[in-house]
Parts: C-alpha cells; sequence; structure tokens
C-alpha cells in the first residue's frame, strides 16, 4: 500500500500551519521553504523534513518523482509568481496532483498591496516612519512628491557612479542613499531595517531571483509593513479551511483542538498577563463577548463573536481548521466566570485539550487601588444574578460585589438604607484599569442616587459585620410582639431544627404571626428564600417590621389564607404549619402537590389540632414521622422568690412526604 506523503512549498504562515496540522496527525510530509529562518520555525518531528534550497522547474520534478507525494502543496506567498508557475508545470510533468493554497486579497494581512509607485506614494503620504525604497533608481523621483521625504525615504540602489549622482541630484543623499550590491540575506535585510528604523520596505515581486522572499522575511521578523507594488495574480485554489476539509475527506485526518481559556483581566492592555496576551495573539482563532474580542485581537485575527458555552463548543467543533483557539473572558477564570461551565462541556470531548490561564480580577484590582486586603472580603456578584446582599454585608466586615448596571448600584445602596445601613461605607469603581477609571466613595446614604458608569465594582465596609450570634434561637425579646401570637424561643428552636434546612433551602411559614421562626428560617436558608404567609394585617406589619430588625431581605411576606395564596408560590423545600385556620388538609395536600418530598413540621398546642395532624398524615404517604412534646417552664421573679411558670404544651408533629 502507497504511503501517504504531502509535498508542501511554503512560504506563507499558512504553509507552515498546515505543515503542523499535519505533522499532529502523524502524515508524513516535506516541506520546502526558501530560508534557513523559515526552516527554523517548523516542528522537529520524525515524520517531517524540510529543505530550503532553491529549485527551478526541473529540480522541481526531479525532487517531486525523488519524493513521490500523494498531493504537492503549494503554499508560497500570493506575489511568488515563477515559483507557482514553475510548480505547476513540474506536477503536470510528473503527473501529481497540485493543490494551491490560496490566501484572498483581503486577507494579505502581511503586505499592503498598489498596482504602481504612485499608488505606494500616495499610501504612504498617509503614513508615519521611516521607508526603505528597493525597487531601485528609475521611479525614485515619485518619492520626492512625499512630505519630508529627505528624513523619512531611505533608497537602496546599485552602487554605481552614474545611479548614485542621480539619486543625489534628487536630494538622496548621505545616510539615505545605501549604495550595495545584491543579492542580499535575510541577515542582511534584517540589519538594515533596524539600523535605519524601518516601519515600511517598499518592493516589487521581483521573485525568488530578486530576493523577493528574504525581503518578506525580514520584514516579518523586524515588525515593519511590506508596500508591494504589483497586485498579486487572482488565483483558483483552496483556502486554508478549504484544504484542510479536503484533506480530512481524501486521508482521513481525525479532528484536534487546543483551546485555552483566557482571564483577561478587565480589558485594558496594562493588566493583561503576559501569559494570556501571547496565548490570545498566538491563537489561530479567538472566541469571545464583542468586548472581550476588541480588547484581546491582534489585527487580521480570525475571531467569532459569542459567550454562550453551547454556541461556542459548536463553532469549534465546526470550523477544525482552527486547531489552536483561545477563548477571551472577562476578569479572572475562576470568579464569577463562564469559564465553569464551559470548561466542564470541554472536558467532556475527547478531541479537546483544555488549558486554563487566571487574569486579574476587578475584585483584586480595586481592592489594590483602595489599599485594603481582600482575603478576608466576601465576594458576590449581582450581575444577572439574585443575591442575598444584605445577609452578607451583616456577616461580613467587608463585601465587594460585582454589578451589572448604574441601577444595580443604585438599588443595593437603597437597599443598604432600607435596612438600617445606610451609613456604611461605599466605593463603586467603574472603567477600571482604563483612562476612563473612576473610583466614587461615599456612603450608602449618600450614593442611593449614583450617576456613575455601568459594570462596576462596589466595595461595602462594616465594621460590626460578623459580629453577631450564630447560635440558633433568637430570644423572644429581640422581636416586635404587639399582641400577635408568637412561637416561642425553645419550640421556634426545636421546630426549625426539624425542618433540616439548607441553605439554599425555599421554605414556607404558614401562620406566620408575629414572623419570628420565618424570620430565623431566612437567616438559617441565607441562600435561599422564605415566604411567610398570613391572613391578618397586623401580623403582616409585624412581620416586616421585625424583617427589617433583623435585616432579612430574603423573605417576602405573602398576604392571604393557605391554601389558596400557595399556589403561584415557588415549590417549597421545607413547610412550616403553626396555624392553619382549619385548612391542615387542604394546605398538606397543595403542598404534596408541588413538591412530594417536601419536609413537613407542624406546631399543635390544642389536642384537637395534634388529632386533626394525625388524620391527615394517615392519607399521606410520608417517612421519617415523629412527635415530639415540648413543655417548656421558665423562671418569674416573685420578691425575693425564682418561681418556674409554665407555658403552654406544644406537640411538634414533623415528616417528610414520599412522593414519587
Amino acid at each position: 500500500m502507497r504511503e501517504t506523503k504531502i509535498l508542501i512549498y511554503a512560504g506563507t504562515t499558512e504553509g507552515r500551519r498546515l505543515a503542523e496540522y499535519l505533522v499532529r496527525r502523524k502524515v508524513r510530509v516535506h516541506v520546502c521553504v526558501a530560508t534557513a529562518y523559515g526552516e527554523s520555525l517548523l516542528p522537529e518531528e520524525a515524520c517531517i523534513t524540510v529543505t530550503h534550497e532553491r529549485m527551478d522547474c526541473e529540480e522541481m520534478q526531479n525532487f517531486i518523482k525523488e519524493y513521490d507525494p500523494l498531493y504537492v502543496i503549494d503554499a508560497t506567498h500570493p506575489y511568488a509568481k515563477e515559483v507557482t508557475e514553475n510548480l505547476k508545470m513540474a506536477c503536470e510533468q510528473c503527473k501529481v496532483s497540485y493543490l494551491r493554497l490560496i490566501r484572498r486579497p483581503e486577507e494579505i494581512q502581511d503586505c499592503i498591496c498598489v498596482e504602481n509607485v504612485e499608488a505606494a506614494v500616495r499610501y504612504l503620504e498617509g503614513t508615519k516612519g521611516n521607508i526603505l525604497v528597493t525597487t531601485g533608481s528609475k521611479e525614485l523621483e515619485a518619492y520626492t512628491h512625499l512630505t519630508d521625504y529627505q528624513e523619512r525615504v531611505y533608497a537602496r540602489v546599485l552602487s554605481v557612479k552614474s545611479v548614485a549622482a542621480k539619486c543625489e541630484d534628487l536630494g538622496f543623499a548621505g545616510r539615505h542613499l545605501i549604495c550595495m550590491q545584491g543579492p542580499f540575506s535575510v541577515e542582511m535585510n534584517l540589519a538594515m531595517i533596524r539600523e535605519y528604523g524601518i516601519d515600511y520596505l517598499v518592493t516589487k515581486e521581483s521573485g525568488v531571483a530578486g530576493g523577493y522572499p528574504e525581503k518578506c522575511q525580514a520584514a516579518y521578523m523586524a515588525g515593519a509593513k511590506l508596500v508591494v507594488i504589483g497586485r498579486p495574480l487572482l488565483e483558483d485554489g483552496y483556502t486554508y479551511d478549504e484544504i484542510i476539509r479536503f484533506l480530512k475527506k481524501e486521508i482521513n485526518l481525525q479532528d484536534k483542538w487546543k483551546v485555552t481559556l483566557v482571564g483577561i483581566g478587565m480589558g485594558s492592555e496594562d493588566v493583561f498577563t503576559i501569559e494570556g496576551k501571547r496565548a490570545c495573539q498566538s491563537a489561530q482563532l479567538l472566541i469571545g463577548a464583542k468586548r472581550m474580542l476588541e480588547a484581546a485581537s491582534s489585527a487580521g485575527q480570525p475571531t467569532y463573536a459569542a459567550y454562550k458555552p453551547d454556541e461556542i463548543l459548536q463553532y469549534i467543533k465546526t470550523h477544525p481548521e482552527y486547531e489552536e483557539v483561545a477563548i477571551a473572558l472577562s476578569g479572572d477564570v475562576g470568579f464569577y466566570s463562564g469559564a465553569r461551565r464551559l470548561l466542564s462541556l470541554l472536558k467532556k470531548e475527547p478531541q479537546v485539550e483544555v488549558k486554563v490561564i487566571p487574569g486579574i480580577s476587578s475584585v483584586a484590582y480595586l481592592s489594590a487601588r483602595l489599599g485594603v486586603s481582600w482575603e478576608d472580603a466576601a465576594l458576590v456578584s449581582v450581575h444577572g444574578r439574585k443575591e442575598n446582599l444584605i445577609s452578607v454585608v451583616c456577616n461580613s466586615k467587608k463585601t465587594i460585589a460585582l454589578v451589572g448596571t448604574a441601577d444595580g448600584v443604585r438599588d443595593i445602596c437603597r437597599k443598604l438604607v432600607e435596612f438600617g445601613y445606610g451609613h456604611l461605607t461605599v466605593c463603586v469603581g467603574t472603567e477600571l484599569a482604563y483612562d476612563t477609571e473612576k473610583i466614587v466613595d461615599g456612603t450608602a446614604g449618600s450614593l442611593v442616587d449614583y450617576q456613575g458608569g455601568d459594570l462596576a465594582v462596589v466595595y461595602i465596609e462594616n465594621p460590626d459585620g460578623g459580629e453577631g450570634t450564630v447560635t440558633q434561637g433568637l430570644p423572644d425579646q429581640a422581636f416586635i410582639r404587639g399582641d400577635v401570637p408568637m412561637t416561642k424561643e425553645e419550640v421556634r428552636c426545636v421546630s426549625i431544627a426539624k425542618l433540616r434546612l439548607r441553605r439554599d433551602s425555599i421554605v414556607y411559614d404558614v401562620g406566620a404571626g408575629t414572623g419570628s421562626v420565618a424570620v430565623e428560617a431566612a437567616l438559617k436558608a441565607d441562600r435561599g428564600w422564605v415566604y411567610a404567609i398570613e391572613i391578618k394585617e397586623e401580623a403582616a406589619t409585624l412581620i416586616r417590621e421585625n424583617q427589617k430588625k433583623m435585616r432579612v431581605d430574603n423573605l417576602t411576606v405573602v398576604k392571604g389564607e393557605a391554601p389558596g395564596v400557595l399556589q403561584e408560590l415557588p415549590a417549597p423545600d421545607c413547610v412550616f404549619i403553626g396555624g392553619s385556620k382549619g385548612h391542615l388538609k387542604e394546605i398538606l395536600q397543595m403542598v404534596a402537590k408541588k413538591n412530594p418530598k417536601a419536609r413537613v413540621v407542624i406546631n399543635a398546642i390544642a389536642l384537637e389540632t395534634l388529632a386533626e395532624a394525625i388524620a391527615c398524615i394517615k392519607e399521606l404517604s410520608i417517612a421519617e414521622e415523629e412527635i415530639v412534646q415540648i413543655a417548656v417552664a421558665k423562671t418569674r421573679n416573685i420578691g425575693h422568690y425564682h418561681m418556674m411558670m409554665g407555658q403552654n404544651p406544644v406537640f411538634v408533629i414533623s415528616f417528610t412526604l414520599k412522593g414519587e
């Protein structure tokens, strides 16, 4: 069976990429390049060989016959017309398939293509920087029309007396007249470009004999723009992605990708890590939200604007020609970033190799600008997320929040004022790391009408944060009572323990009274939500007052009678029933319908209520049933004596629904 071998004549970046693509798939490749430097850029692998000798048509034929490739791929520069014509002819003579790897004119990013000398001069007139003209002395007069040409233009011409005299008559003299005889190597061209600080090198497409490849390579290495006189031929052939698809089908190549998730910080170049910047610039494809692409992409680099993980993965898989992909993500990839879900998707793809590069988060940056440490700060995001910020502020001396809009900043400050935190220090940073950066500080009260920018980072300082008690069972006197019944401290403590709350639980408190159970449950389930259902207006008002006093934001008072008002609420995880108005059976049926596995705790003082609860339980499918009687007696001072005063015994009925 004939071995699959590919012969590539490479004079472009795409040619080198194609060789690397094939080598990674263990395809045997030989690459012909124009210079020793071009050879040094190619990978050193067992399945690749490289030469940099120049060949005419006959030499190409001999080499093709000797190497016996399945395909010859012409990836030479669009201006290398002589090489292309010779290679086509050699392939025809050898009867070997010839494939032309082309770049569209708009894709020739390393050249400025102009039709003639006059067009080159018009282009250069709108630029700044030194110019090296290598097109000879005959057309040098045209460059005298450039403003400040005697300071900007360096002319390289033949070392002939008459030529030098003509150039001097035109105003080119001293260092600006370089009289030398070629040929010029890449190294010589490079040294000259650096010596004279050249920004633009003007040349004609003079083929291999005229030293064109060496000029191209030197300009590329020095970062100088190449201005080429004479348009490239409009050729038929395959673009890079098309030739990849062709070879995949013809020789059964498998897709592989290297995907790098890059945290680019706030987007400013000043806070872009060197590793992250290098990864973005070297990627064959850069993906990210539009703002990320504007910050991280290089001129001419293929990009795709997307931020949804599914969309990103789909695009990568449908574009196998881009093997090295970077995904630009704002801030740091480990802090409220799209990297988490995207990373989990990519790791499920066996043909994808993933790397993660961290960035500088806006939290770290703002903390540095404020001169505060953030290792003891609570970090949250309210950018498109629901967050119990009041609970976080209450339990932390420092809170740093990502906020999506100016409205979000105003909402935070108004909420702080509403819950008695209007005096707290608040700092708001926007456009961080940019020239337009702005940091505003004040108090929550002074910033309720904040008029700054969007995409803010908010720093909140609470000197008393985290100093409250953490044990279960708030004292009864901590609550505003009024004339509304309240579940007492000891009974409340046991009842909440029986609810088995999680931090993210959705809780119903049916017949909430003063809201003592609802408030304490909300303090425990600080990442969840509590709905206090109460029919009496006086009691509903008391619950709201206790909510503000205890600084509980994850609680909603629902005015009305259960089970009717439960219909529109989200399904509960835990349900406490302190009063049912004779509708216990209907309430439990509604709860079972909304969540067949909910945890339920019922308080009963009257024996009739206990009997009703037991009867209801018998009709339900439940587990972990338990009835506890709590009889609490507390001391009361009577004169010099301490007397034990008993409270009404309370039955605490608890169980877990066991639905399907």
